[in-house]
């Protein structure tokens, strides 16, 4: 039996490639949640990733795991709404950190990304510099109905505090996504707000994680915000973020509620 809700709810959040264990603590709040799809980030080759891929196909989501060669790093986007077919990899260069997915009904793209972390030697700086660009010619406009979302490892010019580090081309790519049609869903509704999706050990807070959509679903947005618990509860060093649109159309999935491991049968 399909249904047609009236609002879609997305949900991000840098899972930080757990060990089983952490990946178990991460399927018991999973199960806790109500959102229809989840876009993972810092997925990887590993005994966590695979169980959280594992638990979520048997309960009859739909996953999008693309798997990164050994050593790197990706994007897994869970649904319990249909998807459309998978088509092809979004970019050339690290392509399973970049993930995507057309919502069958609502007729909505999800863009996960996560987008490689850097420090001041070239090799890092080179790489990172890539990759947005190719996001960036693989995404020219957005889309009439569509969700960037994940761990984008970039902040906004306006950042506070200000990180001096940060370099031009990459505040650059932040601004170009709102040049060319993308509106920051967490600024729509908190324009003031000072929050950071992730605390180094120094206590220096940066906003990360990131919800844009394409300005025509900009009034649609009901909600947008962070879930601080992830990091309190030291699930993962990153707080999640949440999404709420008024879209009607998603055809639901018949789903198992529970993502967790069933006790141990006894005779």
């Amino acid at each position: 039996m399909t249904q047609t809700p009236e609002t879609l709810e997305i949900l991000t959040l840098n899972i930080g490639n757990p060990s089983l264990q952490r990946a178990e603590r991460q399927l018991d709040w999973l199960t806790g949640r109500g959102e229809h799809v989840l876009v993972l980030t810092e997925t990887a080759p590993s005994r966590g990733c695979d169980l959280i891929a594992e638990r979520l196909s048997q309960a009859c989501w739909e996953v999008r795991f693309p798997r990164p060669v050994e050593g790197e790093r990706g994007v897994m986007i869970a649904s319990r709404v249909r998807l459309a077919e998978r088509g092809d990899d979004l970019v050339g260069y690290l392509p399973a950190r970049a993930e995507r997915a057309l919502i069958v009904g609502a007729m909505l793209e999800v863009v996960g990304l996560y987008v490689p972390s850097r420090d001041a030697s070239v090799a890092k700086t080179e790489r990172k510099r890539r990759f947005l660009k190719g996001v960036s010619g693989a995404l020219p406009a957005a889309p009439p109905a569509g969700v960037l979302i994940g761990d984008l490892n970039i902040i906004e010019p306006a950042h506070r505090p200000p990180y001096a580090w940060f370099q031009d081309w990459e505040y650059d790519f932040y601004s170009g996504l709102l040049d060319s049609g993308w509106v920051d869903a967490y600024r729509l509704r908190s324009p003031d707000a000072t929050e950071h999706s992730w605390v180094s050990y120094d206590g220096d807070g940066y906003r990360y994680d990131h919800v844009l959509v394409s300005a025509a679903l900009a009034e649609r947005v009901v909600q947008c915000g962070y879930l601080h618990e992830t990091r309190e509860y030291t699930l993962t060093d990153h707080s999640a973020m949440t999404l709420t649109l008024r879209l009607e159309g998603a055809r639901h999935l018949e789903v198992e509620e529970s993502l967790t491991a069933e006790p141990a049968t006894l005779f």
